[in-house]
């Protein structure tokens, strides 16, 4: 009677002897580090998507807002809504993105940047655990929290202090003889009441987006000070 335990264990667990030999493991990682490639290239490019649709929005209601007097001022702040809106969408689309980029990121510091520099060990020295945990159990790496701050600093606090520039001009240009807080109400709602609200909005961005905080994603770029890359010669 023929013994099939072996076969069928290497049937079962292709992966194990792939992982012994090194010639086929650096084939298996080259693989992998191109299909990780891919797909943080495709998540990068549904975050420009979102940041398109930002902008062009924006763009829409500040061009109908300033188009003509009669026009409300609070369409400016239906506008922070939407660009709200947007923030949360992306901020969930950098939290996938950021799956991958880590994956990436582990892969460069830990295989490509040895294979280059052989006498620099990795970042890691459990990485080939670390990632295989990660390809078994895929999990976010970082809170909604940090990717909206992270969103926030890159390009949607500047957009939503546009907004709120446009919609002080918006309020205090189309209404000269008026103060501010009589000039920002909308219907029944007093001014004080939505200068309030407004102001307690960007408070929050601005914390939200630069309060300090230990910062769990993999590092994107690392600025240097002046002399510390010099040529080789």
């Amino acid at each position: 009677m023929t013994d099939t335990t072996d076969d069928e264990s290497t049937q079962a667990e292709p992966g194990r002897e792939a992982g012994q030999d090194l010639s086929e493991l650096n084939t298996v990682l080259g693989h992998a580090y191109r299909g990780e490639i891919s797909r943080e290239t495709t998540w990068r490019s549904r975050l420009d998507q979102t940041t398109t649709w930002s902008v062009t929005v924006m763009a829409a209601i500040l061009t109908w807002a300033f188009s003509s007097p009669d026009n409300p001022h609070y369409i400016v702040l239906i506008g922070v809504l939407a660009i709200g809106m947007f923030l949360l969408i992306e901020a969930r689309r950098y939290r996938d993105y950021d799956v991958y980029r880590a994956r990436v990121r582990l892969l460069q510091q830990n295989f490509l940047a040895t294979t280059l520099d052989p006498s620099q060990r990795g970042e890691h020295g459990d990485w080939r655990t670390e990632l295989g945990d990660d390809y078994r159990r895929p999990t976010l790496k970082i809170t909604l929290l940090e990717a909206i701050a992270n969103r926030l600093r890159r390009i949607y606090f500047a957009l939503l202090t546009v907004l709120c520039l446009a919609w002080l001009f918006r309020v205090t240009a189309f209404a000269p003889g008026e103060s501010l807080p009589d000039a920002a109400a909308i219907a029944s709602v007093p001014g004080a009441v939505v200068v309030g609200l407004v102001g307690t909005f960007y408070a929050g961005v601005l914390v939200l987006a630069f309060w300090p905080r230990e910062r769990e994603a993999k590092e994107e770029f690392r600025e240097t000070e002046a002399g510390d890359w010099k040529e080789s010669e």
